[in-house]
């Protein structure tokens, strides 16, 4: 388990606190729509934190082609129809070629080391092709404010942002729940609140500018090469 991040309920639980279980039921939300809209059609895909497959498959049936790429072997046997499926960790990803789209959400961005930030980065960059696009699922604004919130889901379930507690340097530690009429995971992470300037010198940093945002609340940005 890595530092600072644990998970509890039925099933296997990441590294990283994530419950597999959870994101074989969980559902992809609007993220699908707000990716097919930002890339070509039956492009080429690397989606980079894949997990079970919870947007993977949905991609899939907009005609996209995705090579899922997730450190959990337990995630990705969840995944079906995919191009391939790869188990390792995002920074250490060199496959030596270029991909249409390549994906990083779950806001895999804010994680709370800065290097891990910069090599995360740092393999979008070296995946996407010259003429591609990255799309980076950020926090929203107030993510880590109005603690405690819950949203109940019509289908049936509740997510509630229980805590954020500062653990310093600028870092947070987030506790989530997630409530189903037969069962509850729980997953506790550390995550960095970025400003937009934090956010595009990072970018910049791994060579790729803002091109667009893709959502009203900021939360999905495309970016693409600086060069």
């Amino acid at each position: 388990m890595r530092e600072g991040h644990q998970g509890t309920g039925p099933g296997a639980i990441t590294p990283d606190g994530c419950a597999v279980e959870l994101y074989v039921r969980f559902p992809p939300g609007d993220e699908p729509d707000v990716i097919a809209a930002a890339v070509p059609a039956g492009a080429h895909i690397l989606e980079l934190g894949s997990g079970a497959g919870r947007v993977t498959h949905a991609l899939l049936e907009r005609g996209f082609r995705v090579t899922a790429v997730d450190e959990s072997a337990e995630m990705l046997e969840r995944v079906r129809g995919a191009e391939r499926t790869i188990c390792t960790p995002i920074e250490d990803l060199d496959l030596g070629e270029r991909f249409d789209v390549v994906l990083l959400g779950s806001f895999l961005v804010h994680t709370a080391d800065p290097g891990l930030r910069h090599a995360l980065l740092d393999a979008c960059a070296r995946h996407v092709a010259p003429d591609g696009r990255v799309l980076i699922q950020r926090e929203g604004a107030d993510y880590h404010e109005n603690v405690p919130r819950e949203r109940v889901d019509p289908r049936g379930f509740t997510v509630r942002i229980a805590s954020v507690e500062p653990v310093g340097d600028g870092v947070n530690s987030v506790r989530a729940e997630y409530t189903f009429p037969d069962a509850t995971w729980t997953q506790t992470f550390r995550s960095r609140p970025l400003t937009k300037e934090q956010f595009e010198t990072a970018l910049a940093q791994a060579g790729l500018r803002v091109d667009a945002e893709l959502t009203d609340d900021g939360t999905w940005v495309r970016a693409v090469p600086a060069g």
